[in-house]
């Protein structure tokens, strides 16, 4: 009797592929963007992605001492770098997804027009302090010390900075007016609606800030390829751009 046999074979056809779960090491900045990205990805393929945010120095300390992630997605090239030095990212499958502007910001209800130049932060700052993720690990810090220190304010504001763990520890410190000024990127100010950017540091005041993304050295799945390769497509491109992210032609 045949009827069973094709009967079995449309159900195959009819089932996805099996569900797989991605776990994701990303950037804190990322994080409004890839939520959304996350939501259409599981609804469209049936995968399960954990996603994991923090600055991207903890997540790479992290991912060297053996967490079970699949993707990293840094906020600069200097952790992916070290993580490849030591092995850490599967070969080929490194790719520059996104980069981002840095901006200074102030809580939203007192927020001043734009300066057209650079202003005087430790004027403003009054005796507050001024939030920035950790200077010397979080590339948002590093971002933000450099481009202080190419506008001749770095020396007047070290000791004036509120260190937070990673950028979206920063923002939240301004939009909970615990900070009357701050340093992150264009995408936060955008995500955060009791913020301003009332300054945009220029492009060449410090490195560029770039993320790269990729698998993890023993973890190249094919839902964990499939999930970095959907973060290219037009789809997510589109939720980036949104974000206020600058995705590359």
């Amino acid at each position: 009797m045949r009827i069973l046999p094709v009967i079995l074979a449309l159900f195959a056809l009819a089932v996805p592929a099996r569900a797989d779960r991605i776990t994701v090491f990303a950037a804190a900045s990322l994080k409004t963007a890839l939520d959304e990205i996350v939501a259409g990805f599981e609804a469209e393929t049936g995968h399960d992605v954990a996603l994991s945010f923090a600055g991207s120095s903890a997540l790479a300390r992290q991912i060297g001492l053996g967490a079970p992630a699949d993707i990293f997605i840094s906020a600069n090239t200097d952790w992916m770098d070290t993580l490849a030095a030591d092995g850490h990212i599967a070969s080929g499958t490194r790719v520059e997804l996104l980069s981002n502007r840095l901006v200074l910001i102030r809580h939203w209800a007192d927020a001043p027009q734009a300066e057209a130049g650079p202003p005087d932060i430790a004027g403003l700052l009054g005796d507050g302090r001024l939030a920035m993720a950790l200077v010397e690990a979080v590339p948002a810090g590093i971002y933000g010390k450099a481009a202080l220190q190419s506008l001749g304010q770095w020396d007047k504001l070290a000791d004036r900075v509120a260190q937070a763990d990673n950028v979206r520890a920063a923002l939240a410190l301004v939009a909970l007016g615990e900070a009357p000024y701050g340093i992150v990127y264009a995408t936060d100010a955008a995500a955060e609606p009791d913020v301003t950017a009332v300054y945009t540091f220029p492009a060449d005041s410090h490195p560029p800030i770039t993320y790269p993304a990729a698998l993890i050295a023993g973890r190249k799945t094919p839902a964990a390829t499939a999930f970095l390769d959907h973060l290219q497509t037009d789809a997510a491109r589109a939720v980036f751009r949104a974000q206020g992210f600058i995705v590359p032609d």
